[in-house]
């Protein structure tokens, strides 16, 4: 084991290369750890190499500069296939890495802020012209990131791109539910990778999958497997998308709890990629409404395919299943595919809807941000159905409840409505709609017994 304090490290000072040259020699060493004890020790990027393990002792804290220059550049996609700043930790090409320990890492994201983009109030701040990110992975495998707790992220606070074999296990994600961007666990263009019991709270999306523009050769995110986790998010806590440029499958999310959230179970399909295999089950979904700036209308889930640009054909979404989750919130069920691209073979078993008001903002929208054919940026008026079909192909829905809670809101609507669903298969609904004046069901303009 190698103690940064043997290279230079002081607490409270700079300790980027000290940091530096103990990975580096562990990694001479043909593989070991590096320590870093208690105290708080300030940060520039530092670089991990294969074989080292990162060990966060308890009370120790890795602290970001909150000096620009003290990070370098990567050459890891940014959102949309944009540029990426730096991050606090690198790695590239390396194999058998972790990052463990009690301790913790802290992002300095209140550093990267000056004031809010709302003048409506305190909903969401206005990030610098820069701002770092946290931890960057490319091209890695074998990769461990276990107990740590990362706190306050500027921006994305976990990047994972074009790795294999990662497992999450255990993690503390506590970011600013106020700052933009700042995502817990992005998988991008990843094969097999677990996240296990992680605890996240994140202004953007907990935990988002990706296939962003830069980097095609990194294939596709496949064998994804999201269980036993607590999220809460002003965006979605569990997504896959919008950046969908390759292909999703084989994904599988189970157990997991979602509260104080914007969305809950979210596929954003905007681009050409294909999802298919994708299970989302034994889940309890929490939503509420926030600030329009903010994406999303309280769906508890939201699956949706439509292009980001007009004039791009989007992929396809196929073989969903939804099974055994307890929604509730102000909103319910929205699935949404694009003419051109139906969403098919969706199956809902066991789903309890319950909706109702409990915040101040308002609602009666349909939320399809980013969208090429954008309606006041992409938010359609339109009433609030328990659950929104539109636009599929052979979806199966069976033992289905539905709740309204309270005194129903204008906009809320019926138990269930379609639209253009062909091979719709609905075995059982328990619930009407939130007026006595409306049907249950709605299925092309048509009320169904």
């Amino acid at each position: 084991m190698l103690d940064i304090r043997d290279f230079g490290a002081q607490v409270g000072l700079l300790c980027t290369d000290a940091i530096q040259s103990a990975i580096d020699m562990a990694h001479q060493r043909g593989g070991d750890r590096v320590q870093v004890p208690a105290g708080t020790w300030i940060s520039g990027t530092i670089e991990l190499r294969s074989g080292v393990e990162l060990h966060l002792g308890a009370g120790a804290c890795l602290t970001g500069s909150d000096n620009p220059a003290d990070y370098r550049a990567t050459e890891v996609a940014g959102e949309y296939g944009g540029s990426a700043s730096g991050f606090l930790i690198v790695a590239d090409d390396c194999k058998d890495i972790a990052i463990s320990g009690r301790g913790c890492i802290d992002g300095r994201g209140q550093s990267f802020m000056e004031g809010f983009r709302s003048t409506e109030g305190p909903y969401i701040r206005k990030p610098k012209s820069w701002r770092p990110r946290g931890i960057g992975l490319t091209r890695c495998q074998q990769v461990t990131l276990s107990d740590f707790t990362i706190r306050d992220a500027a921006q994305w606070t976990i990047h994972l791109t074009g790795c294999e074999d990662v497992l999450c296990q255990g993690l503390r994600i506590l970011n600013a539910l106020d700052i933009p961007n700042n995502d817990g666990i992005d998988p991008d263009r990843c094969r097999r990778v677990r996240i296990i019991g992680c605890h996240i709270e994140a202004g953007d999306d907990c935990i988002v999958l990706k296939c962003t523009k830069d980097h095609p050769e990194l294939g596709d995110c496949e064998d994804i497997v999201i269980s036993g986790c607590t999220l809460i998010s002003t965006s979605a806590a569990l997504k896959i998308g919008t950046e969908s440029h390759g292909n999703f499958r084989r994904i599988v999310a189970t157990g997991n709890t979602i509260s104080r959230s914007h969305r809950g179970l979210t596929i954003q399909l905007r681009d050409g990629g294909h999802v298919e295999d994708i299970i989302f089950a034994d889940t309890v979904i929490e939503t509420r409404h926030f600030h329009p700036m903010w994406w999303g209308q309280a769906e508890a889930v939201s699956i949706t395919a439509v292009p980001r640009q007009e004039g791009v054909q989007v992929g396809s979404i196929s073989r969903v299943s939804l099974r055994n989750l307890i929604c509730r919130g102000e909103n319910g069920i929205f699935i949404h595919g694009d003419p051109s691209a139906p969403i098919c073979d969706l199956s809902m078993d066991g789903i309890q809807v319950a909706v109702g008001r409990s915040s101040k903002w308002p609602g009666g929208q349909h939320d399809l941000r980013p969208s090429g054919g954008e309606e006041h940026g992409g938010l359609y008026v339109a009433p609030c159905p328990a659950i929104y079909l539109a636009h599929t192909r052979d979806a199966h829905l069976h033992k289905l409840r539905v709740r309204w809670l309270g005194e129903p809101a204008e906009w809320f609507s019926h138990a269930l409505e379609a639209h253009d669903c062909p091979g719709l298969h609905l075995d059982t609904i328990d619930g009407g709609a939130a007026s006595d004046e409306l049907p249950a069901v709605l299925i092309d303009g048509d009320a169904k017994a």
